[in-house]
């Protein structure tokens, strides 16, 4: 067992302990750290905004002498609206701002997501059904199937549509299932990282 010398090493891990003092209760330790970390993010993210968004989409355009594009005026304009909402007099002007943003990004997205989750969902519902690949592609229809007579408010659900949309509740519980527990698998690899860093790089216990 060898210590580590470096003090960033012990800076990380004496601001780790504090993060997992919160297991035994909130206490003061644990809002030190937790408002240390959120300071630093905010501060780290807006420099880095600043530097790398700001700077060569607003700043340099705008300059005399370089490549002037007076369109940057357009966002710019909106985006000092958005900024304009903690003023309670001129906070309407917020509203342009987000309908113009929310309508260009629905814009933008909706096709993405078409050609990007439907229609590839579309292509594996509709794979056929062959002697040596059939239970796939048929746990897909049937999935796909129930889950949208569920979500078919048109018909009440009783008799047939009533089973089939249960079975369809089924479906979506397992994805819903699934995706918590990837959620929850991706933290323990993060908890089990800082764990590793502290015996390991910290107090130096061997491998």
């Amino acid at each position: 067992m060898s210590l580590s010398m470096d003090i960033g090493v012990w800076i990380a891990a004496g601001l780790t302990l504090l993060i997992f003092s919160f297991i035994y209760k909130d206490n003061p330790a644990f809002k030190f750290a937790e408002a240390l970390f959120l300071g630093v993010s905010l501060g780290y993210t807006s420099v880095n905004t600043y530097w790398s968004n700001i700077v060569p989409q607003v700043v340099i355009p705008l300059t005399p002498g370089s490549s002037f594009n007076p369109w940057v005026l357009l966002p710019l304009f909106l985006g000092l609206c958005i900024v304009l909402r903690v003023v309670p007099q001129l906070s309407w002007m917020s509203r342009m701002a987000f309908a113009v943003y929310i309508a260009g990004y629905a814009g933008l997205a909706i096709p993405t997501e078409i050609s990007g989750r439907l229609l590839p969902q579309v292509g594996s519902t509709m794979q056929p059904l062959t002697a040596g690949n059939w239970f796939t592609p048929l746990v897909i229809l049937v999935g796909v199937f129930c889950t949208m007579m569920y979500f078919f408010f048109s018909l009440e659900h009783k008799g047939a549509v009533g089973k089939i949309s249960r079975l369809g509740v089924v479906f979506v519980m397992v994805s819903f299932g699934a995706s918590f527990g990837y959620t929850v698998m991706a933290r323990v690899s993060l908890l089990i990282g800082r764990i590793q860093f502290l015996f390991f790089e910290w107090l130096g216990l061997p491998n």
